[in-house]
């Protein structure tokens, strides 16, 4: 990957979390923490701070002498706004030499306190909602190895999730696979990516592309998925992805209990099978090989009796391996790449 041109953060991390005493605006925060534990060297919180990491407590000063390059804002306060008291922390932590990363709509960089701060030690200000400048609009043209594409019937339903779980099950198979981050969260865990959903909508194609460049026959690029071709406002971007990624393989992921697009109850979701046949049919646009190998399937709100039973009809629905990742894992998947590519693995 061009490191011109995606969002690079340097591990290891620090974790603000603050203040927080509720888990869900920490989902960052714990998401870095399941998926890239050797990357976070511990949690920086004020006192009476009840969510917990599990890593060890330390200060900008513990941070720095123990080789630490980041301190990431691990937490999205209601409104996307930053606490006074959290300033002080950053611009600590930027004197200091660490970089600091947001991922909130809150530009580090309009902030002129932690902007002199950072200039003081040539620490890094990185705002991952903001796309590298320069993008290129897409060509389309065919690249050398091989890319595995995460979409969904909605928003919010496991792509990221699904991805990292494809990634570590294809690593674990002996297979070369990278995963490639297209959000906030995704990639501060990856530690490098392009936000895709902030990129102006001429450059996302070229942006997917720059994310995913050629490489080894054999080797599989695990692209973060974003929206969904059948959401009324965020279908764009997915489009856009889906054209530069040129995927030879997609998991489409989807949630067993919702019915209608979250946010958007007026629109229904689209059956498992609509879902696959509007992917290839716009998928064939760069790459006229695409298939879809398997579905990705979030089942949390299903119960345990029936959860087999619900994963049952979804394969013989698509004919196709059917998983919660987050329960079985995605070898079943990895199985299906195998056999579909014996070629390339």
């Amino acid at each position: 990957m061009n490191e011109l041109t995606t969002v690079k953060i340097n591990p290891p991390y620090l974790i603000l979390i603050g203040s927080e005493d509720d888990a869900t605006y920490a989902k960052t925060a714990f998401g870095i923490v399941q998926w890239r534990p050797e990357l976070v060297a511990g949690q920086f919180r004020f006192p009476g701070c009840t969510v917990d990491l599990g890593v060890p407590d330390m200060s900008i000063e513990d941070a720095a002498a123990a080789g630490v390059r980041s301190l990431l804002i691990g937490v999205a306060p209601v409104g996307g706004s930053v606490p006074d008291t959290w300033w002080a922390v950053m611009e600590a932590a930027a004197r200091a030499g660490l970089d600091v990363v947001c991922g909130l709509h809150v530009k580090l960089t309009d902030q002129p306190g932690i902007v002199a701060a950072a200039e003081s030690s040539g620490a890094r200000l990185v705002d991952v909602r903001v796309p590298p400048p320069n993008l290129p609009v897409g060509n389309g043209r065919k690249r050398s190895g091989r890319r595995v594409l995460m979409v969904g019937t909605d928003c919010a339903i496991g792509k990221k999730y699904t991805a990292l779980a494809l990634h570590q099950a294809m690593q674990e198979a002996g297979m070369k696979a990278t995963f490639r981050a297209t959000g906030q969260t995704g990639i501060m865990i990856a530690s490098q990516g392009i936000p895709i959903d902030s990129v102006v909508a001429d450059f996302i194609s070229g942006a997917a592309e720059l994310l995913s460049p050629d490489n080894d026959p054999d080797h599989w690029d695990v692209v973060e998925g974003q929206g969904s071709l059948f959401h009324p406002g965020y279908s764009g971007v997915s489009l856009g992805l889906l054209h530069g990624s040129q995927p030879d393989a997609f998991v489409v992921c989807h949630d067993a209990t919702r019915t209608r697009v979250a946010g958007w109850e007026h629109f229904s979701l689209p059956s498992l099978t609509e879902c696959i046949e509007l992917h290839v049919a716009a998928g064939r646009r760069t790459n006229p090989d695409i298939q879809c190998v398997g579905v990705s399937v979030n089942t949390s709100q299903v119960d345990a009796a029936e959860r087999e039973n619900c994963l049952q009809r979804f394969a013989d629905e698509t004919g196709l391996p059917c998983v919660d990742p987050l329960i079985d894992g995605c070898a079943p998947i990895v199985e299906r790449i195998n056999q579909q590519f014996p070629e390339k693995t």
